[in-house]
């Protein structure tokens, strides 16, 4: 297959998907191995931003999405009437931090660092779609393990958990609650 009918296909795969489909799952479909899909996504998205497009093609870890270019997000709210959802709060913010960092994580823990009780948010957060429970601790009671989701990473504008700022060393308790607070920071700099 030509890199030309390798990337229509991609696209019209993605498309037709509407959601992220795995890279391992497009290289058996269209016979091809997974660095030249992603070679190959990389081109194509950045063609879509070159020709000023209304759709993005983002790499979301191991998986591929097409989803509407943030620069039409209004007029695509307008057209589907659709309202912006909520800012997150502080405290949403502090426990999507918590989950970020050290997933996967029980609800006991976030309550734990924030020192305080994270239930609604949690629930919250949950309902979302930003973290999903994802098994349970092998411990008495069997607690829920939460993490983030590919909507977290679309939501600040990640490729993967690698590139969430590093957090400072471990210094005192004060310290850890400026580290936290400064991850806070830079995830929703980056988000605006």
């Amino acid at each position: 297959m030509e890199i030309h009918e390798l990337e229509a296909a991609i696209e019209g795969i993605l498309f037709a998907s509407g959601e992220a489909v795995h890279v391992k799952r497009l290289a058996a479909v269209l016979a091809a191995d997974e660095e030249l899909i992603f070679d190959t996504a990389k081109h194509l998205a950045d063609r879509l931003v070159y020709e000023g497009r209304g759709i993005r093609l983002i790499r979301l870890e191991d998986q591929l999405q097409l989803c509407s270019a943030p620069e039409y997000a209004d007029v695509i709210r307008q057209a589907l009437e659709t309202r912006k959802p909520p800012k997150l709060t502080q405290t949403a913010l502090e426990v999507l931090s918590i989950v970020a960092y050290f997933q996967p994580v029980t609800r006991a823990y976030i309550d734990d660092v924030r020192g305080a009780d994270s239930s609604y948010t949690v629930g919250v957060l949950t309902e979302r779609g930003l973290i999903e429970p994802c098994g349970t601790l092998d411990a008495p009671g069997r607690p829920t393990l939460f993490r983030t989701t590919n909507a977290f990473l679309r939501t600040f504008g990640l490729t993967s958990l690698e590139e969430l700022p590093e957090l400072p060393q471990k210094g005192a308790e004060d310290g850890e609650q400026l580290r936290i607070q400064e991850s806070i920071d830079a995830l929703t700099a980056d988000r605006e």
